[in-house]
């Protein structure tokens, strides 16, 4: 992924993915024939890093609140390491790939964070009486905002400022008191 976030997904050469992939270009080759079959195998293995990197982050965390957190903190961190040009040129060039990216949003990302949500309203953190489903969509579309350099460019704006702005007083608007009272603790340690 490194190789195409610096070079592009049509301007990465052979040889750096080779390298990257500790192989030759003809074994390269071999196992990916096109560069569609080779970006689509590279999304796939990206988002089981972040699978794993979800269960590490669960491991760390013991509550919602934080989890939410750290998820949230995981996807910005992600999403910034790719270039702006990256999902355009994934959308029009690599439509199987970005149709696996779609599909991971839809199977794993948003029910993760609805799953995350209900449990937070079970142990009393987030109150009760919002809506998993719209609040999944406005957490997923808040960090897709804030990665929009037209609304928050990032020679104007300072990203982990960003960041606070708009998810500490989102959270906490759906928190409890005790699960303010949590967020303002893991917020207090960035």
């Amino acid at each position: 992924m490194l190789v195409f976030y610096k070079h592009g997904l049509h301007a990465a050469s052979d040889d750096a993915l080779a390298d990257a992939l500790n192989t030759t270009v003809p074994a390269l080759r071999a196992r990916f024939p096109d560069r569609a079959t080779l970006v689509h195998h590279a999304m796939l293995a990206d988002m089981e890093r972040q699978k794993r990197d979800h269960v590490a982050l669960y491991a760390k965390f013991p509550s919602a609140v934080e989890r939410l957190y750290g998820l949230l903190q995981l996807g910005l961190r992600d999403l910034t390491a790719v270039p702006g040009q990256f999902y355009a040129d994934l959308q029009t060039g690599f439509p199987q790939a970005w149709a696996a990216v779609l599909e991971h949003l839809a199977s794993c990302s948003a029910p993760q964070l609805q799953q995350l949500l209900n449990e937070g309203i079970r142990n009393r953190l987030f109150r009760s009486d919002i809506n998993i489903q719209l609040v999944t969509k406005v957490l997923m579309e808040q960090l897709n905002m804030m990665l929009n350099p037209q609304v928050f460019p990032p020679d104007r704006y300072n990203m982990s400022e960003v960041f606070r702005s708009i998810f500490l007083y989102y959270i906490r608007g759906i928190c409890t008191d005790d699960g303010a009272r949590i967020a303002a603790e893991h917020f207090a340690r960035l």
